[in-house]
């Protein structure tokens, strides 16, 4: 009787415990993960009606040749766009060149065919303001001839570029950003930090809303 007594207690106690010591395991990974790294501190924003301040941004640089490039685009666009487009804050910015608006608006209406694109924001500059953004991002990359970039970049509401700083593919561990050529690189990096990014902005909402309450 006394080992029934004894096995019951056992078996319940893996039941609590069990759930518990793994949702424990689960919570220190994923704090371990859940700050995404600021590798500089200020970047150019944007003028005009589009701004980086108070949103996450994915910003990419399109450049001249508009049909050389819009792979990359598409990429962004099925990999990412389509899974954050109506979240909280978020916006997907496209630097490209003055004069070619025609170009950008054929690119557009390519795009909308997939589904809608009211987070994607168009933003025509000079090449000197488009290279003066690029180089305050401060990266190891260097902007194309044509003003465009194999990269797309996360810039977050405080108008910071973050990124890795323990990246295994690159030297050093920095990794600045995400090659649109490379789904890969898109779906296994890019999306995994946009959810921290994400992540974080939950549980400093939590806090703010548990504060307000004790007042």
């Amino acid at each position: 009787m006394k080992n029934n007594k004894t096995k019951k207690a056992v078996i319940l106690s893996a039941l609590f415990l069990g759930p518990l010591i793994f949702y424990i395991f689960l919570s220190l990974g994923i704090y371990h993960h859940a700050n995404l790294p600021i590798l500089t501190e200020k970047v150019e924003d944007v003028k005009g009606n589009t701004s980086f301040k108070d949103h996450f941004s994915v910003v990419s640089f399109l450049g001249t040749d508009i049909e050389k490039n819009k792979a990359g685009i598409f990429n962004l666009n099925e990999v990412i766009y389509k899974r954050y487009r109506k979240s909280l804050y978020f916006q997907s910015v496209l630097i490209a060149p003055k004069g070619t608006e025609l170009e950008v608006e054929a690119l557009k209406k390519k795009l909308s065919t997939y589904r809608d694109i009211d987070n994607w924001r168009f933003v025509f500059m000079n090449a000197d303001e488009i290279k003066k953004m690029f180089n305050s991002f401060d990266t190891p990359y260097t902007i194309n001839q044509d003003l465009s970039s194999d990269y797309t970049f996360i810039i977050d509401r405080e108008v910071r570029l973050r990124g890795r700083k323990d990246d295994e593919d690159t030297d050093g561990g920095r990794l600045y950003g995400y090659k649109m050529s490379s789904v890969n690189s898109l779906k296994n990096k890019m999306k995994k930090d946009i959810e921290i990014i994400y992540y974080q902005l939950k549980k400093s909402m939590e806090k703010e809303k548990r504060f307000k309450r004790k007042i």
